[in-house]
């Protein structure tokens, strides 16, 4: 059977507070919106490409978005991936990956150690997010906000819940709509930054309180910006303000894309107008 699965992080975990009388755990998928954007964006593309069924017979996995380069099997297609500072020591060689981009330098440096010649083509894909979708088509009817904090899904204890405040396993789409909506993102979660900047929209990093420094200085050291400052806490990145623009190279990125691993269906289009929900649902259902 022919198909591509955009490979993606999300988990099932223990539910934080089962009913007792379901006498039994419950257990439910993390959700965290950054990790959902790679089908997302895979879509999207697809449709404005006009690509249809896969090319190769068999199954194909694709990486996409995200520190989950760990992830990786045999034969695997790369393209904007990144290497998590929790398995920097992770073994690559003998993986035979087809590699098309990264996410940063950071990155490269782990995979050429492991014996990969990486191209020099640098991004993360949610920076494609502005691209693929107007600001005011993610933001339709999301209520405006000076200030949006993001933490990271595992920084949610560190950060006090504030009506400023958004927590990353929301529906995407609200995710989405809540940083197009808002004037000034900052938090540790690295794609609200991602997302933001790809809209035009200032962000700060805060330092996450348990997430190694390694995939934030991958992101920001691939978009021009390894001098980065990172904000000990809220209050000091509203002070500092957003960091400087991300300095990428769109088409290269755009032009990294795997579009040979399927047909094409028919002519270039514009992507047609779905809710980020329906499109998750798509591509879960092919899965």
């Amino acid at each position: 059977m022919r198909s591509v699965t955009v490979v993606h992080w999300n988990p099932r975990r223990r539910w934080e507070s089962p009913p007792a009388r379901f006498g039994r755990c419950l257990r439910r998928r993390v959700n965290n919106f950054g990790d959902l954007l790679g089908p997302l964006i895979v879509q999207r593309i697809r449709a404005a490409q006009g690509l249809g069924d896969p090319v190769h017979d068999g199954a194909v996995r694709l990486l996409t978005v995200g520190s989950i380069m760990r992830m990786a099997q045999r034969g695997d297609v790369i393209w904007g991936t990144g290497v998590n500072g929790k398995s920097i020591g992770a073994e690559y060689s003998g993986l035979h990956l087809d590699i098309r981009a990264v996410r940063g330098p950071l990155t490269r440096d782990v995979m050429e150690r492991s014996g990969y010649r990486v191209p020099r083509v640098f991004g993360d894909p949610g920076l494609l997010v502005g691209s693929l979708w107007s600001r005011p088509e993610l933001a339709a009817g999301r209520k405006g906000s000076d200030v949006l904090v993001v933490p990271n899904l595992n920084d949610l204890g560190s950060f006090p819940p504030t009506p400023h405040s958004l927590d990353p396993r929301r529906q995407i789409s609200e995710v989405l709509g809540r940083i197009a909506a808002s004037h000034f993102v900052l938090g540790s979660s690295l794609h609200a930054i991602v997302v933001a900047e790809s809209l035009g929209i200032p962000a700060r990093l805060v330092s996450s309180t348990v997430e190694p420094a390694f995939k934030y200085a991958d992101y920001y050291a691939g978009t021009g910006r390894p001098d980065f400052t990172a904000a000990a806490t809220v209050a000091e990145a509203i002070r500092l303000g957003g960091e400087r623009p991300p300095v990428w190279d769109k088409d290269a990125l755009l032009g990294a894309f795997p579009s040979d691993l399927w047909r094409a269906a028919s002519p270039a289009r514009s992507a047609p107008t779905q809710s980020t929900e329906r499109l998750y649902a798509r591509e879960m259902a092919q899965e």
